[in-house]
């Protein structure tokens, strides 16, 4: 990804304190991108389409987006005097998740910003969520942000997979580390790298065919999984100028580990990719960035590859 000259917060407008907002206010007073605020809303009973549409439903549309518009003018306004270049947009589109993809492919933004929050794993089993959807279906730099101030000297972790265990093509890894890269170098902050291997793999891939009790060197095993995975991972930091006290290689699974790593380094950003290979795959895409993010003390950046496409459902509909 080049440099960032387009920046899309999207404003939820049922809360008053809004950290995307904030948070991308920030990258666009360090970038001097243009900072675009964004309300998308749908309301089924002003919509037409449980009724005939009317001109008074028309009219109650068109009032409430005024209104949002006035809304976002307000926010605007504070932000412009610091020397951002701020405009606004809101919109009657729906399901959310849809309307913000849309947009931001609409606009040409470069990455979108959004505030997300605690979700319970029985709420995303049950829920069509619109931080998981966004995940699956943004082809830009997703910024999922939370609650909580970012360092003066922000640190951002570039969670990597070199071996391509998760059906993640190698460039990909190219792709975080430079904008991680990137990022760092514009906010004055730092980047470390991580990737976790588990080790459990290797052993039940050695025992996957066996059909009696087979006495198999475990440590042996785990020991070169290591060495294959330590020397893919030292060659990509390497390439990318990443010093080894800043690279961290970990046994274990990735949504368990890396928000450990995050805390210990006090991370303010993980960055890391999603997306499947094939189109069967396209409803698990950022199945490791989804369990990763209900732990993650910090901010989370979703990275795409550049051949990744928005649902073709999705970019060629919109709402009435």
């Amino acid at each position: 990804m080049e440099n960032i000259k387009r920046i899309l917060s999207v404003i939820d407008p049922t809360v008053d304190t809004q950290p995307a907002m904030q948070r991308a206010a920030w990258l666009a007073e360090k970038t001097g991108a243009e900072l675009e605020l964004f309300i998308c809303y749908y309301n089924e009973y002003l919509s037409g389409d449980r009724l005939f549409d009317s001109p008074s439903l028309e009219k109650a549309r068109q009032e409430i987006i005024n209104s949002h518009e006035q809304h976002l003018e307000k926010l605007a306004g504070p932000i412009r005097e610091s020397g951002v270049s701020v405009t606004t947009s809101a919109v009657w589109d729906h399901p959310l998740y849809e309307g913000i993809v849309r947009h931001a492919a609409a606009t040409g933004a470069d990455i979108v910003f959004k505030d997300t929050h605690h979700h319970t794993a029985v709420a995303r089993a049950l829920l069509t969520n619109t931080d998981w959807n966004l995940i699956r279906a943004c082809a830009v730099p997703l910024w999922l942000v939370k609650p909580q101030d970012i360092a003066d000297q922000p640190v951002f972790v570039a969670a990597i997979d070199p071996l391509n265990e998760h059906d993640k093509p190698a460039a990909l890894d190219d792709e975080i580390l430079a904008l991680s890269k990137n990022l760092a170098s514009v906010t004055g902050g730092e980047v470390r790298a991580f990737h976790s291997y588990d080790p459990r793999i290797a052993v039940a891939t050695a025992t996957a065919n066996a059909y009696i009790p087979v006495s198999l060197p475990f440590d042996e095993i785990e020991s070169q999984m290591r060495e294959q995975h330590e020397k893919r991972f030292n060659e990509v930091i390497e390439f990318h100028g990443i010093d080894k006290d800043k690279a961290h290689l970990v046994a274990g699974l990735t949504h368990e580990e890396l928000p450990e790593l995050s805390g210990k380094v006090s991370a303010d950003v993980v960055v890391m990719g999603a997306v499947s290979r094939n189109r069967w795959k396209r409803l698990f895409i950022g199945a490791t960035a989804e369990r990763t993010l209900e732990h993650l003390p910090c901010d989370l950046l979703i990275v795409k590859p550049d051949w990744f496409q928005t649902p073709a459902d999705i970019s060629d509909d919109r709402a009435a």
